[in-house]
């Protein structure tokens, strides 16, 4: 095996593996200390970089326009975990964070939502070119939907995160939407797991994506969405639950960063196929 295709090989299993690796250094609370959760965040998106442009992020720079916009999609749908990888070491649960901790944490959901939603958007433009408009134009209507509610519920997190730092208290008139942030969530959610199945299964029609791998996604994404549906509109209090929160299903795939996993994975395979076209 050549040493170039064996390092690709090995960075793309490392991408495939960066969002559980993030989630776990994430939920390791004693990292956030200052300095060491520094240089776990610049180790960490120093190892993503290379592993990224080693398996085709180079591509981003190809003359081709179709190549340049198949990269910046791959790089787009995986910015997320980038941005978790570097800011949020030891963060842990929003109900173990500080204040000023969770207003960082909504900022980083909303610039995620921003390029995912952007993302797909090229993704879209590329897919169409191809000639596959059906579940491509499912997927982008889907997005388009989700990413706008995604903003709002972020923006209402971080304003009720901002004045707790500052008044020691959530106003009144933010709790009082507690029940419509709810439903914001999980619609939020809900459209990006049918927008990821959709684009999963058009990128199958076109054959980036393999038979068993299309399927894969589709099933994986249609199963979190029904999750969702028999969890319900409110988001369960993970404190108020007789059993750990991670054993139950829906509060885990209504975890806001959650949906994103999918949409990186999608990103990976993207960017191994644009470095393929390089060889």
């Amino acid at each position: 095996m050549p040493p170039s295709l064996k390092k690709r090989r090995m960075a793309y299993a490392f991408l495939c593996a960066t969002p559980w690796l993030v989630g776990a250094i994430v939920a390791i609370r004693p990292l956030r200390t200052a300095g060491v959760y520094h240089l776990v965040g610049a180790f960490q998106i120093v190892v993503i970089s290379l592993a990224a442009w080693t398996l085709g992020a180079r591509a981003i720079r190809h003359p081709a326009q179709t190549k340049r916009m198949l990269a910046s999609a791959s790089l787009l749908l995986m910015s997320p975990f980038a941005m978790m990888a570097l800011l949020w070491p030891g963060l842990g649960p929003p109900w173990e964070a500080t204040a000023a901790e969770n207003q960082m944490r909504y900022l980083v959901l909303i610039g995620a939502t921003i390029a995912i939603v952007v993302g797909f958007i090229m993704l879209k433009a590329t897919l169409s070119e191809t000639g596959e408009r059906h579940f491509a134009t499912l997927g982008f209507a889907a997005i388009v939907l989700a990413g706008p509610i995604y903003l709002v519920w972020g923006t209402f997190m971080f304003g009720a995160n901002f004045a707790k730092e500052h008044t020691g208290r959530v106003p009144e008139g933010i709790a009082s939407l507690n029940e419509a942030l709810d439903l914001m969530l999980f619609l939020g959610g809900a459209l990006t797991y049918l927008a990821t199945s959709a684009f999963a299964v058009s990128m199958g029609h076109v054959q980036w994506l393999g038979r068993g791998a299309t399927r894969i996604y589709g099933t994986l994404n249609l199963v979190a969405f029904l999750f969702l549906l028999i969890r319900g509109l409110q988001f369960p209090d993970p404190k108020a639950l007789s059993a750990p929160w991670y054993t139950s299903p829906g509060l885990i795939v209504g975890i806001p960063a959650v949906p994103f996993i999918m949409p990186f994975l999608l990103g990976v395979v993207l960017l191994r196929r644009a470095g393929d076209e390089l060889q």
